[in-house]
């Protein structure tokens, strides 16, 4: 009986790391199968934008105001502590809730937090931060936007908004610039932060991984780019 109890655990456990295989494998082979492939030498972009990269989560970062849109209209600054008077840009990431609000910096990340939240079950929040240009210096990778590409980002951004409309949570804050709004949607192995800027990237035809689950799946098609 023991031996049997013994050999199930083993399938187990195999069959398990034999998914993450798979999941690893198909994350990295689509990567060089990416959608909207073009060649070099495109035309000169109207809108500068950026996709942050902290190694593991992706942000877009966008200038505050421009002929699309004003994002101060959107996220107010009421919303924040003190957002810094200089900001020339505003990040947007979205993700986990229970993740988000309880894990502020990676040394309060738990292997039971980071269980639950590729599990699913919980709702998304994006985070908003508004950003000077300093802020920028590492981890940034250039997102050259025709002023139709902007647009439909922002599109997508709004949508991921209920009803359209950021409705910011009260008292969760990492700093001084920064705030978290509800957001539709849930996290799961399947549908993660960096998947969810993926989408819009390839929505918006960017040069993209057809499959985003890591920040590398996002930033391989892009360039390193200081602001």
């Amino acid at each position: 009986m023991a031996k049997r109890w013994l050999r199930r655990i083993a399938f187990t456990l195999l069959g398990f790391v034999a998914l993450i295989g798979l999941y690893l494998i198909v994350a990295c082979a689509l990567v060089f199968w990416p959608a909207n492939a073009r060649p070099a030498g495109d035309a000169p972009a109207d809108v500068q934008a950026w996709v942050l990269s902290n190694g593991v989560h992706t942000d877009y970062v966008f200038p505050i105001r421009s002929a699309t849109i004003d994002w101060l209209q959107v996220f107010a600054l009421k919303d924040f502590r003190a957002p810094p008077p200089d900001a020339e840009f505003i990040a947007i990431g979205w993700g986990d809730r229970e993740f988000y609000l309880n894990t502020p910096t990676w040394g309060d990340l738990t292997a039971a937090r980071a269980f639950g939240a590729l599990s699913g079950g919980n709702r998304a929040l994006m985070h908003v931060s508004y950003l000077r240009r300093e802020q920028l210096a590492r981890g940034a990778y250039s997102l050259p936007l025709s002023h139709a590409q902007y647009a439909q980002l922002v599109g997508y951004v709004r949508a991921a908004l209920p009803s359209g409309h950021a409705s910011s949570i009260a008292g969760a804050h990492y700093g001084d610039d920064d705030a978290f709004y509800e957001a539709e949607g849930g996290y799961h192995l399947f549908e993660t932060c960096n998947t969810w800027t993926g989408r819009g990237l390839r929505q918006a035809g960017v040069t993209v991984s057809r499959w985003t689950p890591f920040d590398f799946t996002v930033t391989w098609h892009l360039k390193p780019s200081r602001p």
